[in-house]
C-alpha cells in the first residue's frame, strides 16, 4: 500500500531530525535545555496567571525566584564543596600509598615503587583522555559560556510565549485527526511531566540521603560523592551502582580492609535504594508515568551512543512518545482484529 503524503511528511521530519541532532548537537543543546525548563515551569507560570499575574510579570517573578535561589544555593554550597574536593584531592596520594601497603601485605611480589608510579600514570593519562574527549565533544569554553548564558534566555522566552505556541501548533492540526491528537498529546504531556518532576524530586532526596550518609559515615569527599550519585539516579541503578563502587575504593584507600567501615559505605547506597523503591518512586512518580525502568534505561543508553549528552536529554522524552503511540497502535489493533466479536449464524 503506497504511503500517504502525509506519512511521507512524518517519515522526512523525523530524518531531518535526526540529522539535525547528530551534525549540531553542540549548538542545539541550549535550546533543548531551555525548551526542558520552560516545559517545566509552565504549569507554575499557568498558577500565577490563575492568580491574576500577566504571562510577562508571571515569567518575570519565576525567573527572579530561581535566580535568588541559585545565588543562596551557591554562597552556601560552593565553599562545602570545595572543601570536600580538595580534601579529597590532597588524599588521593596517601590512598595510592594506602593501596600499596595492602598490595605488599598480599605478598603479590610486585616492585615497591611500580604501582604507585603505574596508577600516577593511569590518572594522568586519564585526565588528559578525559581533557582530550571534553575539547573534541565540543565542550569548550566557549560552549559551556554558551550554554550557561544562551539556556537561560531560550527558558525565559519560550515560557513567556508557551501558550501562545501551543496555539499556533493546535491550530496546524488536521481538522479530522485533531481530536486524536489532541488525546495522544494530553496522554504524552501527563506521562512526560509525571516522570520527569517525580524523577528530579527522586534524584535531589537520594542526592541529600547519599551525601548526608556518606559524611556521617566519615568518608573524605562524601559530600560531593553522595550528591553526584543521587543526580546521575536518573538512569535506574546507575547512580548506586557508580557510587557504591567508587566509595568503595575511595573507602578502601581511606580506611584500609576495615570491612566495618566499608559495610556502612554500602549501608548507605542500600538504604537510599530501598527508600527509592518503596517511598519515593511510588509517592513521587506513581504508576501514571507507565515507563518501565528497562525501557527508560534502554532509550538512554541507545540515545546516548547515538547522539552523546543531547541523547541522553531527548531520552525520555522519545521513550514516553513511543510508549504512547505502540500503545494506541496496539488498542487500535485489539479493537479492531481481536476483539471482533463472531458473526452470529442463523442455524
Amino acid at each position: 500500500m503506497p504511503l500517504k503524503p502525509a506519512q511521507i511528511v512524518v517519515i522526512i521530519g523525523i530524518i531531518l531530525i535526526g540529522l539535525a541532532i547528530n551534525l549540531l548537537g553542540d549548538i542545539i543543546l541550549p535550546f533543548v535545555l531551555g525548551f526542558a525548563v520552560a516545559y517545566l515551569l509552565d504549569p507554575l507560570a499557568d498558577r500565577l496567571e490563575a492568580l491574576g499575574l500577566p504571562r510577562a510579570l508571571a515569567t518575570a517573578t519565576i525567573t527572579l525566584v530561581f535566580v535568588a535561589s541559585l545565588i543562596v544555593a551557591l554562597t552556601l554550597g560552593l565553599p562545602v564543596l570545595a572543601e570536600q574536593i580538595s580534601a579529597l584531592v590532597a588524599a588521593v596520594p596517601g590512598y595510592m600509598q594506602a593501596l600499596q601497603g595492602w598490595i605488599d601485605a598480599q605478598q603479590m611480589g610486585l616492585p615497591e615503587n611500580e604501582i604507585i608510579a603505574s596508577l600516577n600514570q593511569a590518572a594522568v593519562d586519564g585526565l588528559q583522555t578525559m581533557a582530550r574527549g571534553l575539547v573534541l565533544s565540543g565542550l569548550s569554553v566557549v560552549n559551556l559560556l554558551t550554554l550557561v548564558f544562551i539556556t537561560p534566555i531560550v527558558a525565559i522566552y519560550m515560557l513567556n510565549d508557551w501558550d501562545r505556541m501551543v496555539a499556533g501548533i493546535d491550530a496546524l492540526l488536521p481538522s479530522h485527526q485533531a481530536a486524536l491528537i489532541r488525546q495522544l498529546a494530553s496522554q504524552m504531556d501527563a506521562m512526560l511531566s509525571g516522570f520527569l518532576r517525580g524523577q528530579i524530586m527522586v534524584c535531589l532526596v537520594l542526592g541529600v540521603i547519599y551525601a548526608l550518609g556518606l559524611s556521617w559515615v566519615g568518608l573524605k569527599g562524601g559530600l560531593v560523592l553522595g550528591f553526584i550519585a543521587g543526580l546521575i539516579s536518573f538512569i535506574p541503578y546507575v547512580g548506586a551502582a557508580i557510587g557504591m563502587v567508587v566509595a568503595g575504593l575511595l573507602g578502601l584507600g581511606q580506611f584500609g580492609i576495615d570491612w566495618m567501615m566499608l559495610g556502612q559505605i554500602a549501608a548507605v547506597f542500600a538504604i537510599g535504594q530501598f527508600v527509592e523503591g518503596n517511598v519515593l518512586t511510588p509517592r513521587l512518580v506513581g504508576d501514571r508515568v507507565r515507563l518501565h525502568p528497562v525501557w527508560i534505561m534502554f532509550a538512554l543508553l541507545a540515545m546516548g551512543h547515538l547522539f552523546g549528552f543531547l541523547g541522553l536529554l531527548l531520552a525520555v522524552p522519545v521513550a514516553a512518545i513511543c510508549g504512547v503511540v505502540v500503545r494506541h497502535a496496539a488498542g487500535v489493533y485489539q479493537r479492531d482484529y481481536v476483539s471482533v466479536p463472531e458473526e452470529k449464524t442463523d442455524g
